[in-house]
């Protein structure tokens, strides 16, 4: 069997483990361990010297650094009660409108997503904060779940993004452009959701209640205790854009500054300290193990010659560039319901951005890997909500026993309507994402 051969089998092999519930990263290895074995003609002293190498040029790379710094960050930021200030600041100017608490949650979400960088975490976090209100204002438990599940993939896309800095290593992009790209398609996002809420409650008016307003000195009041949030994100995505530090010595500014308001505000002792840090070294681990088995997949794959010959393959065809996106955007939406984002982006992203940045699209390779970049995320987060296999609708779910999961599925198919109109005008118009980028 050629080498070529082995890198088609290994898709399949690969599939039917993850299919069989074994861990993404531990699938990945073992298929790339493979694949340098029979490739290698059998020589373990190969595959050993592989791994060996390998495993410490992906972490000693100075950028993967970013990554739990930015996980701390999240933890201090859902310990220190920002979330819960989030959301009383966007009820109380948000909440007597119709739909206006759900509204709020997605305000909030966004401006914890700020802050976090991780949807998942930015789902369980605001649940908490947000579900009791929602059912005290006579919201539909479907209707509840589904307003943040959506909410929650905020996290992933506005800046600071784990998963961005992800696709900058993979690709070899600057992580400041790629955070300054997704700022638009983020705050396009959240007002998507918040128009798709008044739709909602206008086609079904049972699904969400009322309160009152609030007067005009306790919006503000509400408004200035989420000053944390501000600071904290103005100093790390401005100090990043203007030059004043790197973006991996801002995720350690913005660690260092949400552990200290943490820490001002009671809520932060030793107990919650070391409970953040193993949390952080958790998940941190996770990642980790998923990326070194992503590279040695990677690596076999590259070897085998397949991203090469599917690149040469798809040009050889004469199909058009923007054909060829529409299909990549549609694997990645079906897939995307049965993977998690980080192990999408490891595993395809090698795969199909040479085919990419290979053709035609009118800009120049930095923006076109910017662009495509942005797209994926975003596609890849429209499937952490789409039934039946959503990671986001679980989440929430596990939190509110109460409400059957086929509520949920029916309202979300709203919010993932929303963002399949959001990607469009993206592939439609990349100027709205490259807006903000210099030159």
């Amino acid at each position: 069997m050629s080498n070529l051969e082995l890198g088609f089998w290994s898709f399949p092999v690969l599939l039917l483990m993850v299919f069989l519930r074994a861990p993404i990263g531990l699938a990945m290895l073992l298929c790339g361990f493979a694949g340098w074995y029979f490739a290698m003609g059998g020589n373990p002293n190969v595959l050993l010297n592989k791994l060996k190498s390998e495993t410490y040029t992906q972490f000693s790379s100075y950028s993967l650094s970013i990554i739990p710094m930015f996980l701390l960050m999240g933890q201090f930021a859902t310990l220190s009660g920002m979330s819960s200030a989030l959301f009383k600041a966007a009820e109380s100017f948000l909440g007597h409108r119709r739909g206006g608490v759900a509204m709020a949650s997605v305000g909030a979400c966004a401006g914890f997503g700020a802050i976090c960088g991780s949807s998942l975490a930015t789902a369980a976090t605001m649940s908490k904060v947000a579900l009791p209100e929602l059912r005290r204002y006579g919201y539909s438990g479907g209707f509840s779940t589904a307003t943040l599940a959506a909410g929650g993939t905020l996290g992933i896309l506005i800046p600071p993004s784990v998963i961005l800095v992800i696709y900058a290593i993979l690709t070899e992009q600057n992580i400041a452009k790629l955070f300054l790209a997704a700022f638009i398609p983020g705050i396009m996002a959240a007002l998507g959701y918040m128009l798709t809420i008044s739709l909602y409650v206008r086609l079904y008016p049972d699904a969400a209640g009322t309160r009152p307003p609030q007067p005009m000195s306790e919006r503000w009041a509400a408004l200035a205790e989420t000053w944390p949030v501000l600071v904290i994100f103005g100093l790390v995505v401005g100090g990043i854009y203007l030059g004043w530090f790197t973006p991996t010595e801002g995720s350690a500014i913005g660690a260092a500054g949400t552990g200290l308001v943490a820490l001002l505000s009671g809520s932060l002792n030793w107990a919650v300290f070391r409970d953040s840090l193993f949390g952080t070294a958790r998940t941190t681990a996770m990642i980790f193990f998923i990326v070194l088995g992503a590279s040695f997949y990677n690596s076999f794959l590259a070897l085998s010659g397949v991203p090469q010959f599917m690149a040469d393959w798809v040009l050889a065809q004469g199909f058009s560039a923007w054909f060829v996106l529409s299909v990549i955007l549609v694997f990645y939406l079906i897939f995307g319901c049965l993977m998690d984002s980080l192990s999408m982006i490891l595993l395809t992203v090698p795969i199909f951005f040479p085919v990419i940045a290979a053709m035609d699209f009118g800009m120049s390779p930095e923006h076109l890997a910017i662009w495509f970049g942005i797209l994926v995320l975003i596609v890849v987060e429209v499937g952490l909500i789409t039934p039946p296999v959503g990671m986001n609708l679980f989440v929430i779910n596990a939190m509110d026993r109460q409400t059957p999961m086929t509520e949920t599925y029916k309202a979300v198919l709203f919010f993932v309507g929303s963002d399949i109109v959001r990607v469009i005008i993206l592939v439609m118009f990349p100027a709205i994402t490259l807006f903000l980028l210099p030159g």
